[in-house]
């Protein structure tokens, strides 16, 4: 178990540093949505290219921080009735979903998106839009997100059941989200 343990803490390792390209990508993305509009607006002038990279960027931010966000354990779930449940049952519940759920619908995801990928790659499709990107770079980043959230679910498997062997420390409080 200890082997499986380093590397779900590895995964864990990069699952951070894709969070903080993401917390990047966001103020990337602001940065050049002010921009734009300042450009735009003040003097007359626009690109594609810049709502485009905006757009690549969001990807970005949602494909490489999500993993993050399931790591932390602020990922969505039926908080009416997660909440409720009292000593190992939120672990159980986390692997079944885990397990049955996560895993199952990142591999077939990435299954889609990878010839999507490498369509998009091979022709070098460009958008339509005049001034446009080319496609590749925001297509690459759905198999690549799916790929990396199918591991960090392995790692959170993993770490579930050294816990429960009482291997492994972990928080299991829940916080319910303020409505």
């Amino acid at each position: 178990m200890s082997k499986l343990l380093k590397f779900a803490l590895g995964v864990d390792w990069v699952s951070e540093r894709f969070g903080a390209v993401a917390a990047f990508t966001v103020m990337a993305a602001a940065l050049i949505s002010a921009g734009n509009a300042f450009i735009r607006y003040g003097f007359d002038i626009s690109s594609n290219g810049w709502l485009e990279i905006q757009w690549y960027l969001f990807a970005a931010t949602v494909m490489l921080g999500s993993p993050l966000v399931l790591k932390l354990n602020e990922h969505v779930r039926v908080d009416l009735i997660y909440g409720k449940l009292k000593g190992k049952m939120p672990i159980y519940v986390d692997l079944f979903g885990l397990v049955v759920f996560l895993l199952p619908v990142m591999l077939m995801l990435c299954w889609f998106s990878f010839p999507l990928f490498i369509k998009m790659f091979v022709t070098n499709e460009m958008s339509s839009n005049a001034g446009g990107l080319i496609r590749w770079p925001a297509m690459l980043l759905l198999p690549l997100g799916f790929i990396w959230m199918f591991v960090q679910g392995l790692s959170e498997i993993i770490k579930r059941v050294a816990y429960l062997q009482g291997k492994f420390e972990m928080d299991t409080h829940y916080e319910k989200p303020v409505q």
